[in-house]
């Protein structure tokens, strides 16, 4: 029996990517699983770098989540809509038990100077990777504080505290994440409600290969995808990409 048995765990943006890692380690460990990420072509789709998985994927995660014997649900979740938010906890909550832990792993990006970004792109980023996490532990934190136990993991970057060149929004959210964390953790320590943020380097993930793309075609000198890996590669203290 997994340390985790009788233990339920909410990944956003858990269909793809970190994600969908993290969602398979929790079920290793004995967790109930349930996993939402933003379904389908986005309606009016900005130049963002976010995979969105079609809906065929929902049944092809799900049966993979489900070797490892725990209870899974799988489905569409739009962190930007309170709606969807509500709608997807209920649903998670009446197949796979009441929600113990809570991974913010949705997440989006664009490669766009400040003066690039549209609003309608800034509010985009900044709803899926702030203000989604925050709508998630709004809904979710009273319950684990009458419970007195639970969990709340932010999937950060070093974008939190170190700036990116064209990457404005992205560093906003994050460094906004921290700081919600650091709230959300005095808020629930005295509750057995524990909140951190994991501040990763590149992570090979889809979402990292769109946006080093957008890079390269940006930039129009004939660089390669592989010669561009490469150099984040070597930037990385590991000396390598970070796998999810």
């Amino acid at each position: 029996m997994g340390v985790l048995a009788g233990k339920t765990a909410l990944i956003t943006g858990g269909l793809t990517g970190q994600g969908l890692a993290i969602a398979k380690a929790l079920a290793a460990d004995g967790a109930n699983i349930a996993v939402g990420s933003y379904v389908g072509q986005a309606k009016g789709r900005l130049a963002d770098s976010a995979a969105y998985p079609e809906a065929a994927e929902i049944a092809s995660v799900r049966s993979e989540l489900e070797d490892s014997g725990t209870m899974i649900f799988a489905g569409h979740l739009d962190v930007r809509d309170a709606q969807s938010v509500t709608d997807f906890i209920a649903a998670a909550s009446a197949r796979c038990g009441t929600i113990d832990i809570l991974v913010n792993a949705a997440g989006t990006t664009a490669e766009q100077p400040v003066c690039g970004h549209t609003d309608a792109l800034w509010e985009k980023i900044i709803d899926t990777n702030l203000t989604g996490a925050f709508r998630m532990t709004r809904e979710l934190l009273p319950g684990m504080i009458v419970r007195k136990w639970g969990r709340i993991i932010n999937i950060g970057s070093t974008a939190a505290s170190v700036g990116w060149k064209d990457n404005p929004a992205y560093c906003a959210s994050k460094a906004g994440l921290l700081g919600l964390t650091r709230c959300v953790a005095l808020e629930g320590a005295r509750h057995g409600v524990a909140c951190v943020m994991i501040s990763p380097t590149w992570v090979e993930t889809e979402l990292m290969r769109r946006n080093v793309e957008q890079v390269i075609a940006r930039e129009g000198n004939g660089r390669t995808l592989e010669d561009a890996m490469a150099d984040i590669a070597a930037q990385n203290p590991q000396g390598r990409i970070i796998q999810p």
